[in-house]
Protein backbone atom coordinates (compact mmCIF):
# COMPACT_ATOMS: atom_id res chain seq x y z
CA UNK A 1 0.00 0.00 0.00
CA UNK A 2 1.48 3.43 -0.65
CA UNK A 3 2.34 5.68 1.75
CA UNK A 4 2.63 9.39 1.29
CA UNK A 5 5.48 10.52 4.28
CA UNK A 6 5.40 14.13 5.06
CA UNK A 7 8.07 16.43 6.98
CA UNK A 8 8.85 20.37 7.81
CA UNK A 9 5.81 21.23 9.96
CA UNK A 10 6.43 23.29 13.08
CA UNK A 11 6.53 26.15 15.04
CA UNK A 12 7.36 29.91 13.45
CA UNK A 13 6.68 33.50 13.75
CA UNK A 14 4.96 35.78 11.85
CA UNK A 15 6.77 36.93 8.36
CA UNK A 16 8.71 33.41 9.00
CA UNK A 17 9.03 30.65 6.32
CA UNK A 18 8.70 26.92 6.25
CA UNK A 19 8.74 24.37 3.53
CA UNK A 20 6.57 21.12 3.58
CA UNK A 21 7.98 17.95 1.43
CA UNK A 22 6.07 14.52 0.75
CA UNK A 23 7.14 11.77 -0.69
CA UNK A 24 5.42 8.64 -1.74
CA UNK A 25 7.03 5.26 -0.53
CA UNK A 26 7.13 2.15 -2.52
CA UNK A 27 7.88 0.87 -5.83
CA UNK A 28 6.44 3.80 -8.06
CA UNK A 29 6.03 4.32 -11.89
CA UNK A 30 3.99 7.43 -12.04
CA UNK A 31 2.18 9.97 -10.08
CA UNK A 32 -0.48 12.58 -11.91
CA UNK A 33 -1.48 16.03 -9.87
CA UNK A 34 -0.34 16.39 -6.52
CA UNK A 35 -1.96 19.14 -4.08
CA UNK A 36 -1.35 20.21 -0.76
CA UNK A 37 -4.81 21.14 1.96
CA UNK A 38 -4.92 22.27 5.16
CA UNK A 39 -7.75 22.32 7.99
CA UNK A 40 -7.75 25.07 10.73
CA UNK A 41 -10.06 24.28 14.27
CA UNK A 42 -13.97 24.55 13.30
CA UNK A 43 -13.24 24.75 8.98
CA UNK A 44 -13.48 22.68 7.08
CA UNK A 45 -10.30 21.12 4.71
CA UNK A 46 -9.30 23.59 1.68
CA UNK A 47 -7.27 23.07 -1.20
CA UNK A 48 -3.56 25.66 -1.06
CA UNK A 49 -2.55 24.32 -3.99
CA UNK A 50 -1.81 21.99 -6.57
CA UNK A 51 0.92 20.61 -9.08
CA UNK A 52 0.59 18.11 -12.25
CA UNK A 53 2.83 15.61 -13.42
CA UNK A 54 3.56 18.18 -16.26
CA UNK A 55 4.77 21.25 -13.66
CA UNK A 56 1.15 23.13 -13.95
CA UNK A 57 0.54 24.91 -10.62
CA UNK A 58 -2.34 26.71 -9.01
CA UNK A 59 -2.84 28.19 -5.75
CA UNK A 60 -5.24 29.76 -3.60
CA UNK A 61 -6.29 33.57 -3.73
CA UNK A 62 -4.73 33.54 -0.09
CA UNK A 63 -1.93 32.13 -0.29
CA UNK A 64 -0.44 32.82 -4.13
CA UNK A 65 2.97 35.38 -4.03
CA UNK A 66 3.59 33.53 -1.02
CA UNK A 67 3.53 29.87 -1.47
CA UNK A 68 5.30 28.16 -4.46
CA UNK A 69 4.77 24.23 -4.52
CA UNK A 70 7.63 22.31 -6.57
CA UNK A 71 7.98 18.87 -7.37
CA UNK A 72 10.79 16.30 -8.00
CA UNK A 73 9.57 12.92 -10.02
CA UNK A 74 12.83 11.49 -9.56
CA UNK A 75 12.09 11.61 -5.92
CA UNK A 76 8.49 11.19 -5.42
CA UNK A 77 8.26 13.87 -4.04
CA UNK A 78 6.63 17.20 -3.79
CA UNK A 79 7.30 20.52 -1.83
CA UNK A 80 6.00 23.74 -0.58
CA UNK A 81 8.07 26.79 -0.03
CA UNK A 82 5.79 29.01 2.67
CA UNK A 83 6.72 32.66 2.95
CA UNK A 84 5.67 35.81 4.45
CA UNK A 85 3.49 33.63 7.16
CA UNK A 86 0.28 34.84 8.79
CA UNK A 87 -1.06 33.37 12.01
CA UNK A 88 -4.45 33.01 9.75
CA UNK A 89 -1.85 29.82 8.24
CA UNK A 90 -2.26 28.20 10.86
CA UNK A 91 -3.63 24.74 10.08
CA UNK A 92 -3.11 21.03 9.86
CA UNK A 93 -1.14 20.49 6.12
CA UNK A 94 -2.27 17.55 4.28
CA UNK A 95 -0.76 16.13 1.37
CA UNK A 96 -2.98 14.25 -1.50
CA UNK A 97 -1.96 12.15 -4.82
CA UNK A 98 -4.87 12.46 -7.37
CA UNK A 99 -3.35 8.96 -8.62
CA UNK A 100 -0.27 6.57 -7.73
CA UNK A 101 0.57 4.07 -10.23
CA UNK A 102 3.57 1.49 -9.05
CA UNK A 103 6.03 -0.43 -11.21
CA UNK A 104 3.72 -3.79 -10.59
CA UNK A 105 0.79 -1.35 -11.95
CA UNK A 106 -1.44 -1.55 -9.47
CA UNK A 107 -3.14 1.79 -9.01
CA UNK A 108 -3.90 4.11 -6.02
CA UNK A 109 -6.28 7.61 -6.31
CA UNK A 110 -7.01 10.22 -4.16
CA UNK A 111 -4.06 8.88 -1.61
CA UNK A 112 -3.84 11.45 1.65
CA UNK A 113 -0.62 11.60 4.02
CA UNK A 114 -1.29 11.92 7.97
CA UNK A 115 -0.88 15.29 8.06
CA UNK A 116 1.73 17.78 9.50
CA UNK A 117 1.13 20.57 11.72
CA UNK A 118 1.78 24.36 10.76
CA UNK A 119 1.56 27.30 13.99
CA UNK A 120 2.28 30.31 13.27
CA UNK A 121 2.58 32.17 16.23
CA UNK A 122 4.49 35.23 18.34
Amino acid sequence: QVQLVESGGGLVQPGGSLRLSCTASGSIFSINTMGWYRQAPGKERELVGSITDGGTTTYAASVKDRFTISRDNAKNTVYMQMNSLKPEDTAVYYCNADRVVFTSRSAYDNVWGQGTQVTVSS
